[in-house]
């Protein structure tokens, strides 16, 4: 696959700005809540409101990666369906490849799926999504990898999440993320290191992308009620391009 203009798109993700010049990919794995017509129609049978939540995709992550990309003048590519049609974010043999329960929501679009239809799935999406963020990742030799997600302030039955930020790492690299959360917790930003998840799940898109290959990397999470407005969006995308212009700049990676 060869990438090679300012933007483009398929049914499984959309890349801009393909040949800016930084170092920096900023990447959106649950971009968008978009359910492609072949799959049950366009609907996993669940209303808007659910569809709207935090189970079906990151509320505030993509225009905040797209701020972010902005400012680093660096490429974003983001997927453009539904982490409950396929979750881009696990691996191919992970068990929550296809959510059947969420926070408490049942998806009835997924309660019949079997083999065949995860293969389309994965053929269809999954898979060109992957595909994509590898040719952008290796069109440089000397690239990072800056994942962007965003969490829910409080999960059903659980108590509030307190942290405005969280960054996620494995114990396989934590170049910048100590540096990185030194620099937040420095500037007053309640940062969670490994909250409010735990960081390394194998398979993942930073383990296949970053890990495995040795990119230095930042997966960052935003609470999304932080950034549910674009103004919210662009403020947080302000206050996180520079620390991690200067993280990278100073990790002599």
């Amino acid at each position: 696959m060869t990438i090679s203009s300012q933007h483009s798109a398929s049914e499984a993700f959309a890349i801009e700005g393909a040949e800016r010049p930084s170092r920096w990919l900023v990447t959106v794995d649950h971009a968008t809540n978009r359910v492609p017509g072949w799959v049950g129609g366009g609907s996993l049978g669940l209303p808007g409101e659910e569809m709207a939540r935090h189970i079906a995709f990151d509320p505030g992550a993509l225009g905040t990666g797209r701020g972010i990309a902005e400012r680093l003048n660096a490429p974003l590519i983001h997927s453009d369906f539904s982490r409950l049609v396929i979750d881009p974010n696990r691996g191919e043999d992970d068990p929550t490849l296809v959510m059947q329960l969420y926070d408490g929501t049942v998806i009835p679009g997924n309660r019949a799926v079997d083999a065949a239809e995860t293969e389309t799935r994965l053929a269809r999406l999954h898979r060109p999504y992957h595909d994509a963020l590898e040719t952008l990742a290796a069109a440089r030799p000397d690239r990072a990898i800056c994942a962007i997600h965003s969490f829910t302030p409080q999960l059903r039955g659980k108590p509030p999440r307190p942290w405005e930020i969280g960054v996620l790492s494995s114990h396989k690299d934590r170049r910048l993320s100590e540096p990185f959360i030194a620099r937040l917790r420095a500037l007053g930003i309640v940062t969670g290191d490994n909250e409010p998840y735990a960081g390394h799940l194998d398979g993942d898109s930073i383990d296949r992308h970053a890990l495995a290959p040795r990119r230095p990397n930042l997966l960052i999470e935003v609470r999304n009620d932080l950034i549910a407005t674009p103004e919210g969006e662009a403020a947080w995308a302000a206050r996180l391009a520079p620390v991690l212009d200067a993280v990278l700049s100073d990790s002599g990676l």
